[in-house]
């Protein structure tokens, strides 16, 4: 018959009704409001903290506008076909890309989805930079009332066609500038596209409490595996190590 302990049993309610407790308070909405004035639990506290930490060290704008500059005079032309993310023909998007770079001093055109493009590409990577770095500090107004339409269609636009024009280089053998285009959709475009409208902060800024939810949640964890252990141990159910069975 196993052999019970009721003391060792109670700690284990004990720590399992105080864990349950706290998890009661994070899911409570009452750790402040997001940007949207919307209540937040303690998930999407620590997810909207994340985020502006995470949007804090990913600014490479600067950067690469200092790499921008070394194409600045350097003629590109691609022709490429602009495709919507399940594979469609993109027809809008080309339009609108069009005008873009036409915006940018490039001459381009669009039939249908195909876009056909030509210019100095160190202005167009400028231009591109500009607004990736407006929207990044969350001015979505300055590129919508520059091109006519919503912020995030211009941004998704150059995306768009930024992928087309980088596998249009590399095909044809344009590396150097296939490298820029990319870095430039990816690092700069993509991040101030994802971060829209998200304030930026210095894991610095916030370094105390980074190292507190850290370790809560390393002490929350073992919280409920003490939990669980305590009680096994005060019904008697506990793990021994098995002995070896001599042979005659």
């Amino acid at each position: 018959m196993a052999k019970t302990n009721s003391k060792t049993f109670a700690v284990g309610v004990m720590l399992a009704i105080s864990f349950f407790a706290v998890l009661a308070l994070i899911f409570a909405p009452v750790f402040g409001a997001d940007k949207d004035g919307k209540a937040m639990n303690g998930l999407t506290y620590a997810d909207d903290l994340f985020n502006k930490l995470s949007k804090g060290s990913s600014y490479f704008i600067p950067k690469l506008q200092k790499s921008a500059q070394g194409f600045a005079g350097r003629s590109f032309q691609a022709d490429v076909t602009l495709k919507k993310s399940d594979g469609a023909p993109a027809p809008e998007t080309a339009a609108l890309a069009a005008k873009l770079f036409t915006a940018a001093g490039a001459t381009a055109t669009a039939d249908g989805a195909n876009l056909a493009v030509s210019g100095d590409l160190g202005a167009v990577l400028a231009a591109v930079l500009r607004d990736a770095d407006e929207m990044y500090r969350n001015d979505g107004k300055a590129v919508a009332e520059r091109y006519g339409v919503k912020e995030k269609e211009a941004l998704k636009a150059w995306w768009t066609s930024f992928s087309a024009v980088d596998k249009f280089l590399k095909k044809n053998g344009k590396i150097e500038e296939a490298k820029m285009v990319s870095d430039v959709m990816k690092k700069a475009v993509e991040t101030a596209y994802n971060y829209y409208g998200v304030e930026a902060q210095n894991v610095a800024d916030k370094a105390l409490l980074m190292t507190a939810l850290l370790v809560f949640y390393v002490v929350y964890t073992m919280w409920w595996g003490f939990a669980i252990f305590y009680m096994f141990d005060g019904v008697g159910l506990t793990m021994t190590k098995a002995k070896v069975k001599k042979e005659a």
